[in-house]
């Protein structure tokens, strides 16, 4: 935690009194708010503006103002701004085939379990983060976004595919997930080629893009300059090449050059606010290279050149193209088959590296040596990384209220069942009883008679 001594008094003072109350006074459907009376509620709010959110998600239960703070838009909103300022609370979402771990980057020996949302027997894929959501996927039409910090998830309605699934190709699949600041929006697009007929090079493209503000898709009409990058399938999309990366308003992509079709390497971009694609400016020593890709630095688009057995060149755009860093080789590793930077250490010392798949390590930018970014039980290869901060984005999972009076009121409703069925039972017992007390009874009095 990065809060002083002071301030973890105070959250003392706020949480403990509390929390000893939970258990007896929730049961009568309302939440203590005395014992927190004399602490301003301006004291509140600053206080948890400094703790990660999944902390707020379990101190929503406090009291109906801290319920009411936390899910207030204003205050998500100042709690994720604040994050991305100081860099507090930064974590790795590490994904396995089946299986999602998040870890601070000041902890890595707590690793988390994370419940997988779309868990269906299949292999799901991160194809981007943005403001501490993740985009998920398992195939082109399922899809969700997901807040590992207070576990919301929200699924994609299904974008149906205007072309047979026989003609699609998953490496031919483009995702990106970003937020348009224009319209204060979390949009995710799909781009898909495929053949128009089978065994034929003519290419066909469909591009869409979902808006969570309106919960639906819209298919995107190329400009012709653009739609001419689209004749020919540009190339397969090789280890986390086909997630756009957001740098500004919009999200990028490589399409790396192929010979005989594509002379050089070229980016294409997506204007989150005007939804139109079109095409970003390169470095000229990387225009010829073949092996390339690009990423986010400290909000600047970067490009990286492979040379798979020596070393990486990683070139930053600011106001123009200029070369930031060169990394050699780890004597670790047998060769650099994919490598990102992912984000400065605080000091701005050393950036973290991902180095092929979940290979975490911090690189000295004076030094130019390694440090292992050891993960406990996540160092076998096996595991890729993305970079997640810690929000509110998106909203808690439930009312934690309604949950405990929902409970409650099944609990209750299921004695009275269980009472009325016993009643019941009792009521069949005494009727077959006084039935055969009556039969009886005639059967006595025909006897004297005769």
């Amino acid at each position: 935690m990065s809060y002083c001594i002071e301030n973890k008094n105070l959250i003392h003072q706020i949480v403990k009194p509390s929390t000893s109350l939970l258990h007896t006074e929730s049961e009568r459907g309302y939440f203590p708010t005395e014992k927190m009376a004399h602490l301003p509620m301006d004291i509140v709010n600053d206080l948890f503006l400094r703790l990660p959110a999944s902390s707020l998600v379990r101190f929503r239960v406090l009291s109906k103002p801290c319920f009411s703070l936390i899910d207030s838009p204003d205050f998500v909103a100042s709690h994720l701004n604040r994050t991305l300022e100081t860099g507090d609370h930064v974590m790795v979402l590490l994904r396995s085939p089946r299986l999602l771990r998040t870890v601070y980057l000041d902890a890595p020996d707590k690793v988390s379990e994370v419940p997988h949302p779309l868990q269906a027997g299949g292999f799901t894929e991160v194809f981007g983060s943005c403001n501490g959501l993740v985009g998920l996927m398992n195939s082109p039409v399922d899809m969700a976004l997901f807040n590992p910090s207070t576990r919301k998830t929200h699924r994609l309605p299904i974008a149906p595919i205007d072309f047979p699934d026989h003609l699609i190709t998953p490496e031919f699949v483009l995702y990106g997930l970003g937020y348009d600041s224009v319209h204060e929006d979390y949009k995710v697009v799909r781009i898909l080629q495929c053949k128009k007929v089978e065994a034929d090079d003519l290419v066909d493209h469909e591009i869409k893009v979902f808006s969570l503000k309106r919960n639906s898709w819209k298919r995107v009409k190329l400009l012709f300059e653009v739609q001419i990058l689209f004749v020919y399938f540009y190339y397969h999309v090789l280890y986390r090449r086909g997630n756009g990366v957001q740098v500004g308003n919009c999200l990028h992509w490589i399409l790396p050059r192929r010979h005989g079709v594509i002379a050089f390497n070229m980016i294409i971009r997506f204007d989150l606010a005007s939804e139109e694609l079109g095409t970003a400016g390169y470095p000229e020593k990387l225009f010829c290279e073949d092996n390339m890709d690009i990423c986010a630095l400290d909000g600047c688009l970067c490009a990286m050149g492979y040379h798979e057995f020596t070393h990486v060149d990683v070139w930053i755009k600011r106001e123009s193209w200029s070369k930031l860093l060169k990394v050699t080789k780890p004597e670790s590793v047998a060769s650099l088959d994919f490598m990102r930077p992912l984000l400065y250490s605080k000091d701005r010392s050393k950036v973290l590296l991902e180095i092929n798949i979940g290979k975490l390590v911090w690189f000295d930018l004076e030094s130019k040596s390694f440090q292992t970014l050891g993960v406990k039980g996540c160092d076998d290869g096996s595991w890729s990384a993305e970079i997640v901060v810690s929000s509110l984005v998106l909203g808690c999972k439930g009312d934690p209220r309604r949950a405990r009076e929902d409970k409650r009121m099944q609990k209750i409703q299921g004695i009275q069942t269980e009472v009325m069925s016993k009643a019941d039972e009792l009521r069949s017992l005494n009727l077959h009883q006084g039935a055969g007390v009556g039969g009886e009874e005639v059967a006595s009095s025909n006897v004297i008679k005769s």
